[in-house]
This record gives C-alpha cells, structure tokens and sequence, in this order.
C-alpha cells in the first residue's frame, strides 16, 4: 500500500511540476547508476520544491534526510515517514537530540544495503543566494557506517545540482543537473576527502555568482536576459559580457489574465503571503496551493458548465483559467 500511495503521489506532483514550471531541465541522467546504493548529495536553494523534483524526474524511488524540527507532532512524523523521510537532527536541536540521529542512520543503512537512493542536502539548510555553501559531513558517516555495516556493499556519492531562473515564481525555468559518480573507495579515517571531493564536483555544476557585489552581478545578468539558471551562460556573461540563448521577458499581461481566470487559487496565495516569513518557502506554498486546490477549482467549473444555466460562460472560464496557466512564463527573477 505505502509503494502504491507513493507512485501515485509521484505520478501526481510529477504532472503539476510540469504545469508549474515553464521548462524542466534534465542534464546528466546517463550518470545515475543501476543496482547501486546511492547517496545523492544536493545543493539546496527552493525548500520542498528541491525533494519534489529529485523525487519526480530523476527515475529513483528515494528517502530522504530532513530537519528533525518539522517531525514533532506525531501525525506529520507518520506521514512523513510514509513518504519516505527521515528526521535528522543537528547541535541547534540541542545536543541531547544528536544520539537520536543513529536510529535514522540505521534505517538508511538498510535502504541503501537493497541498492536504494537517499537524498541528502548536505549545506545543512535552504538559501535564495546562488552559490554553493560549505557541505556537512552528514553524508559521510552514512556511506562509512553502511560500509562498516554491509562490508560487501559498494556505495557511491551522487553530486546534484539544482538550480532556478527565478525561486520565487511559477513558469520559470528548473535545471537539475546531475554529475559522474563519486565512488565511496577511500578508508573512514579520511573521509575529509570524501567531503572534499563531492564540495569540488558540486561546485563545478552549480551557477556561482560572485560574492562581492552579489545583487548588482544578479540584476546585471537578469537585466541582459541571461538564464540564471545555466552555469555556462550565467559564466559566459560574467567574463566576456555575451549572452548565448538570451531569455525572453515575461508578459506581464499573460500573468495577471492568469490571476484573474485562477483568482479563488491567487486570493489565497496573497491570504498566505504575509505569514510566510521565509522566502525561500514562496514558491514552495504557491505549488502547494495549486498542487491540492487547482484540481477542485477545475472541477467545479466543469461542474457549473454541465448543470447550471452559466454553462457556456463556465466552460469559456475553464478554459482561459487552463490555457493561461499553461501560457504563463515568468522565466526571470
């Protein structure tokens, strides 16, 4: 039953992504391994969006690692456990929480002894900055231990990079870049290494903004239609100031037609708006909404065009509400 509710949510949240985003973008699916337990280590910069399409579009069928915080009421800890997360916590938990970790471990130890995937975003917490953060050390003790555990298993360390044309939009564009594997081949005692080496290969695959002078670099690039979202044009820029697939600016027009043919959808997206404290949660809502609402919303005005009098104006309100839906592009920041 758990199998079955979880390809079907899958099936579900893979449709309404394609619906929320403009474009998703799939690099490197070649480099995913077969019969192989893997770690896949991410960046992490669009809260649950990230999971959603690790999940969806990567063809694994992956648990996850996520902060122990959001497990304290006992009906969202089964049900996050039935989706396949796990709790982890960290020192700001209080350091009495941290033994706790060794059951989470275990359980991904025997996910991962059957050739299973665990996602894991080691920067410890979610940012809207567009550069890589230092990487914890989480996933290291995990692909150890399960050595230690399973001497016979060979896992290896999967880099992923996801990346966004605009975090906080709907119809922008999502890249999920995936890397060459990093085979786990090195004694426990230097795992620095380990770590080292999936901070370089990561590095290497996610979109760098420089530091100094971070917005100005931002607004420059958005300003000369750069995808911010591709590490090659978003370099390219950088150093010689050319644009290679510049990206067009979104019709300001098409977005509020949508707003008005989905408007009970963006009414409470702007009710939920001022409680939403972290940004990086914006997009996050705005697909949740969609995710469990649009479906009722439709069905009711298909409900309205087959037995009301508004028949006719119902099915032309369905249809604008869908077509500028599909229409909408706000590819940019």
């Amino acid at each position: 039953m758990q199998y079955l509710v979880n390809e079907f949510l899958r099936i579900l949240v893979k449709i309404s992504l394609k619906g929320y985003f403009k474009k998703i973008i799939i690099e490197g699916k070649e480099n995913i391994p077969k019969n192989t337990p893997i770690l896949l280590v991410a960046n992490h910069q669009n809260a649950l969006i990230d999971p959603l399409l690790l999940a969806t579009h990567t063809g694994l069928k992956p648990y996850f690692l996520t902060r122990a915080s959001v497990f304290k009421k006992s009906f969202v800890a089964k049900l996050l456990n039935f989706i396949y997360m796990l709790p982890v916590y960290r020192v700001r938990d209080g350091f009495s929480t941290i033994q706790q970790n060794q059951g989470t471990f275990d359980q991904t130890y025997e996910v991962l002894q059957k050739n299973g995937a665990v996602i894991i975003f080691a920067e410890g917490s979610h940012s809207l900055i567009r550069n890589l953060r230092p990487l914890s050390k989480g996933f290291t003790r995990i692909a150890f231990g399960l050595k230690e555990k399973y001497p016979e298993t060979t896992p290896v360390v999967l880099p992923v990079a996801l990346d966004y044309s605009a975090h906080k939009r709907s119809g922008s564009i999502a890249r999920v870049t995936i890397g060459k594997v990093i085979p786990v081949d090195m004694p426990a005692a230097k795992s620095g290494l380990l770590t080292k080496s999936v901070q370089v290969a990561l590095k290497n695959m996610v979109v760098e903004i420089p530091d100094d002078n971070y917005d100005q670099h931002l607004d420059n690039l958005i300003e000369h239609q750069v995808d911010v979202s591709c590490r090659e044009d978003v370099e390219m820029f950088l150093k010689t100031g050319q644009v290679k697939n510049p990206v067009k600016e979104a019709s300001g027009f098409t977005n509020k037609l949508m707003k008005i043919f989905n408007f009970p959808l963006y009414w409470l997206w702007l009710l939920k708006r001022p409680g939403v404290k972290d940004l990086v949660f914006s997009s996050t809502w705005k697909f949740l909404i969609g995710f469990a609402l649009a479906p009722l919303y439709y069905i009711s005005l298909l409900l309205l065009a087959l037995y009301t009098p508004l028949g006719s104006w119902a099915l032309a309100f369905l249809i604008m509400a869908l077509v500028t839906v599909i229409a909408n592009k706000n590819p940019q920041e």
